[in-house]
C-alpha cells in the first residue's frame, strides 16, 4: 500500500475510528482476572495512541511531501549505484557534448495531487551513478503550434530535507499558480523539472559530490540537465537554466548556481542557509573540507579572489534568522557581474513552512523571467 496514496489515508482514518469505538464498547465488558482486564485496556489505549499518531503523520506527510515511499521513510531504498571520484568539475574526465543522447520514456505522474500535466521518468545517471525519478511539467505554450520551433528556459526545483521531488507540485502548487499566469502572459513560460534529491538513506546530501558515498552535484547539474536537453526543446546554455529551492533546497540552489555559472544563470533560495552544518544530517556539514567548500559564501569569496566573480543572479528570501542574513552576507561581498537580490519575509508571514514558500511562487517566477532566455 502506497505511503502517500488515498487507500493508506483511509485505512488510517478507519483504524482511528475503531480505536475510539473499541474501548467505549468493551471497556466494562472485559472479563477475566484483574491483570487480564488491565492488560486488555492498556492495549486498547496504546492502539488508540498509535493510530492517532499514524493519522497525524499521514496528514503532515501528505501536506508537505516529506517522504514518497515506505523505502524513503524506513531507509531501505538505494539510489546510488556508484560514487566514483569525478574530479573538481564533476564530470570524471568526460565531456557532456560527447555523451550519447539519453532518450527517456515518460508517463503521467503517479500521484494525482501533483495536478494535471506533470509527467515522470526513471533516470539512470550515467555520470553520477545515481538513479531516481524526475518529474517534468511543460508550459501551455510548449504544445502550441505557434511555438513549435521555440526553445524554453528550464527551472530545476529542489525541496527541503526530508523532502520529496513531488513537493513543489503537490505542496507548493507551483503549476496551479503559474499556468494561468503563463496563459495571460504575466509570467514567462518555463519548463519545470523536479529531480529526486532524497538519494541517501537518513542523510541530506547537501548537493555535493563525496567520492565513495554519492555524487549528488553531478546528478542534478549534469545527468538531469543533459536528460532534459536530450528530450525537450530547451536551451543548453546557462542563460536558459535556473534553480529554485526552499530550506535545504535553498542552500543547494545557492551553492550550485555559484559553483556552476557555466551551467546556470540564476537561482532562487527561500529560507535557506550558507553553512551546511546547520542541517544536522548534512553530509557536507559533517565533512570538514566540504563544509568549507560547499558554503556559498566561501564559493563566492574564492571566485572573487581569483578575479572571476560568477555571472549569476541570486534571489534570496527569508525571515530574520531564517535565510535573510545568509542573503545579506552574500550581497555584501558580491561583485559584478554577480547580483544578489535579498527580500525580508516578516516573521508574521508564517515561519519556516510551505505556506510561506507557496505565497512567493508568482513573484520569484516573475523575477526568473527577467534573468533567463531560451
Amino acid at each position: 500500500m502506497s505511503l502517500t496514496g488515498t487507500p493508506f489515508f483511509l485505512t488510517a482514518v478507519a483504524l482511528l475510528i475503531v480505536a475510539v469505538v473499541l474501548p467505549l464498547a468493551l471497556w466494562t465488558r472485559i472479563s477475566g482476572p484483574a491483570v487480564v482486564r488491565g492488560l486488555a485496556r492498556l492495549l486498547m489505549l496504546l492502539f488508540a495512541q498509535v493510530t492517532a499518531i499514524t493519522l497525524v503523520f499521514v496528514l503532515v506527510n501528505n501536506a508537505n511531501n516529506l517522504y514518497d515511499t515506505w523505502g524513503d521513510l524506513l531507509g531501505t531504498n538505494s539510489h546510488v549505484a556508484a560514487a566514483k571520484d569525478l574530479g573538481p568539475d564533476g564530470m570524471g574526465g568526460k565531456q557532456v557534448e560527447d555523451e550519447p543522447k539519453q532518450i527517456q520514456q515518460f508517463r503521467p505522474a503517479d500521484d494525482p495531487r501533483m495536478g494535471q500535466g506533470v509527467q515522470m521518468t526513471d533516470l539512470q545517471g550515467r555520470i553520477s551513478g545515481v538513479t531516481g525519478e524526475v518529474y517534468v511539467w511543460v508550459p501551455p505554450q510548449y504544445n502550441d503550434p505557434a511555438y513549435k520551433d521555440k526553445k524554453f528556459p528550464v527551472v530545476e526545483l529542489l525541496p527541503g530535507y526530508p523532502g520529496s521531488a513531488k513537493a513543489w507540485f503537490g505542496s507548493l502548487h507551483v503549476t496551479e499558480q503559474l499556468k494561468p499566469l503563463m496563459q495571460r502572459g504575466q509570467v514567462k513560460p518555463f519548463i519545470l523539472v523536479a529531480p529526486r534529491t532524497n538519494i541517501i538513506n537518513g542523510a541530506d546530501t547537501g548537493c555535493v559530490n563525496l567520492p565513495g558515498k554519492v555524487n549528488a552535484d553531478s546528478w542534478l547539474t549534469v545527468d538531469v540537465r543533459k536528460m532534459i536537453t536530450d528530450n525537450f526543446r530547451v536551451g543548453d546554455t546557462p542563460d536558459s537554466w535556473a534553480l529554485a529551492g526552499y530550506s535545504a533546497g535553498a542552500h543547494c540552489a545557492s551553492k550550485l548556481v555559484l559553483a556552476h555559472p557555466d551551467r546556470y544563470r540564476a537561482a532562487v533560495a527561500m529560507s535557506g542557509y550558507n553553512n551546511p552544518a546547520l542541517e544536522p544530517d548534512s553530509l557536507a556539514g559533517k565533512d570538514p573540507k566540504l563544509r568549507v567548500e560547499s558554503n556559498p559564501l566561501n564559493i563566492l569569496k574564492s571566485a572573487n579572489a581569483a578575479g572571476k566573480p560568477p555571472r549569476t543572479a541570486l534571489y534570496v528570501s527569508g525571515a530574520a534568522a531564517d535565510g535573510y542574513q545568509a542573503g545579506i552576507g552574500l550581497r555584501q561581498i558580491a561583485k559584478p557581474p554577480t547580483s544578489i537580490n535579498v527580500q525580508l519575509i516578516p516573521a508574521s508571514a508564517g515561519g519556516h513552512t510551505t505556506a510561506v514558500w507557496r505565497q512567493q511562487i508568482p513573484e520569484i517566477f516573475r523575477w526568473l523571467g527577467h534573468q533567463l532566455k531560451p
